[in-house]
């Protein structure tokens, strides 16, 4: 399934994302250290207005991420009631870089959704494309 955001959208563009969403990606980090902080992107379009944090289920969350189910399917639920679409997701790499690791791509299900990794502060987004990650470039926006 395509995310609802690649439908039309010209790649060559930046993603609009609030200032308000990187932040809570990146208190997410650091509330989770030595954890990986992991959650949802929300909004609309090419445009990202909210990170939803999500509690990370995972075995072994130090090292990979899982969204909790009972999350995601909240939101999708409040997206098909009028709310904000699933964009996407957001992880953090407590020891990593701020760039899909091998096992990110081995996770990821090339589904056209937009993934947001951080790392040492920096927050890079990607398109999670059937061909595997493309990095995206985005532009800060108020709210």
């Amino acid at each position: 399934m395509v995310g609802p955001h690649v439908r039309g959208y010209n790649h060559a563009m930046p993603i609009c994302i609030t200032a308000g969403a990187l932040d809570t990606i990146r208190t997410e980090a650091h509330r989770c250290h030595p954890c990986e902080a992991c959650g949802l992107l929300l909004g609309q379009g090419d445009a990202i207005a909210t990170a939803w944090p999500a509690a990370n289920v995972a075995p072994q969350p130090e090292r990979h991420f899982e969204i909790d189910p009972t999350a995601l399917i909240a939101a999708h639920r409040a997206a098909r009631a009028g709310g904000p679409a699933v964009l996407g997701y957001f992880h953090s790499h407590p020891t990593g870089a701020a760039h899909p690791s091998p096992t990110d791509a081995a996770m990821a299900a090339r589904d056209g959704r937009i993934w947001a990794i951080v790392a040492d502060d920096a927050i890079t987004l990607w398109h999670d494309s059937l061909s595997g990650f493309e990095p995206l470039s985005y532009d800060v926006v108020a709210g």
